[in-house]
């Protein structure tokens, strides 16, 4: 009889254990299937129910190409959001990732009211991405512009006659692949990227004209590189209001008779890993670890995400030539 009530309080004890797996398994199922309508809901990623809300974006860090972020805006145009609220706060990037986020700006300014809330930074290739909205507004203390092109690159070539290292190449023509940073820069090569800044710069000050509409004399005072506090910016006609968010509500409502009282809801653009505050916490401390503390310093100043930039920049940081 023992042995049989044993067996009888096994079988019931996996009978329990079995019945709550089973229950487990569904649960997660169905969760499962909600997340997955709301991660393929014409609504993105933004808040459970966006009928009769503004959707409020951001841009932050730094500017590159990014399909994640153009597929969100592509979502957001099909969303039922009344109107969209882009705060920026980004100092630019690569001037193919600007003008990327700027047409798909663009696109989505031609669906929905839209207007741009600059929080502390809109300069180079994010004041690009501002260009894309009818109305600017920023704070007073914001800082806007940098209207100008770079391209840098480092040049090694002194330290490795130090060292003792040549790379030698075999190459179809004198200027592919120049500059190659192991020797010094031709006048051939630098005057071809001379005509690539140039060209690119020269699409930069039409846009800022034709968008900002100004005069040859107008564009020549804010196109020399500089950057603008907001109360500077509202007088050179690179914005257009002094405000913040609610500034930016009560346009929407007086000029593009969006619904008064409407709420709020963030809608996420998935953000880049380059761009999340922990790497750069991570290589500083690494760094650090290893006796580089002034690279790490370097890090800090610039950011981790800086060393993922190629090609063209619209760029602007504080301290060094732009």
């Amino acid at each position: 009889m023992s042995l049989e009530s044993d067996v009888i309080v096994d079988r019931r004890r996996i009978r329990r254990k079995l019945t709550f797996w089973r229950v487990a398994a569904v649960l997660v199922a169905i969760l499962a299937v909600v997340a997955v309508g709301a991660a393929l809901s014409p609504a993105g990623k933004g808040a459970l129910t966006t009928t009769g809300s503004i959707a409020r974006i951001k841009i932050d860090g730094l500017i590159r190409s990014n399909s994640d972020r153009i597929e969100a805006l592509e979502r957001l145009e099909k969303s039922s959001h009344a109107a969209v609220i882009v705060h920026i706060n980004s100092p630019g990037g690569t001037t193919a990732g600007s003008e990327e986020l700027y047409t798909a700006l663009m696109r989505l300014k031609a669906k929905k009211p839209m207007v741009v809330v600059v929080e502390g930074l809109a300069a180079s290739g994010g004041y690009i991405a501002a260009l894309a909205s009818d109305h600017i507004i920023a704070q007073q203390s914001s800082l806007v512009g940098s209207i100008g092109v770079l391209f840098q690159y480092p040049n090694v070539s002194e330290l490795m006659k130090t060292v003792g290292v040549k790379v030698e190449e075999v190459k179809s023509s004198p200027l592919k692949a120049a500059p190659n940073g192991f020797e010094p820069t031709s006048p051939e090569a630098r005057a071809a990227l001379e005509s690539l800044v140039r060209d690119s710069y020269a699409w930069f000050r039409d846009l800022v004209k034709t968008r900002r509409a100004m005069d040859d004399a107008q564009l020549g005072i804010v196109a020399d590189g500089r950057v603008f506090t907001g109360r500077q910016a509202v007088g050179l006609k690179l914005i257009d209001e002094l405000g913040d968010e609610k500034t930016a509500v009560a346009w929407l409502e007086t000029e593009k008779k969006v619904k008064s009282g409407l709420p709020i809801r963030d809608f996420k653009l998935a953000p880049q890993f380059g761009d999340l505050t922990f790497l750069r916490a991570a290589a500083t401390i690494t760094l650090d670890a290893l006796g580089l503390g002034a690279v790490a310093r370097q890090l800090e100043q610039s950011g981790v995400e800086r060393l993922g930039l190629d090609g063209m920049l619209a760029l602007w940081a504080p301290g060094s030539a732009r």
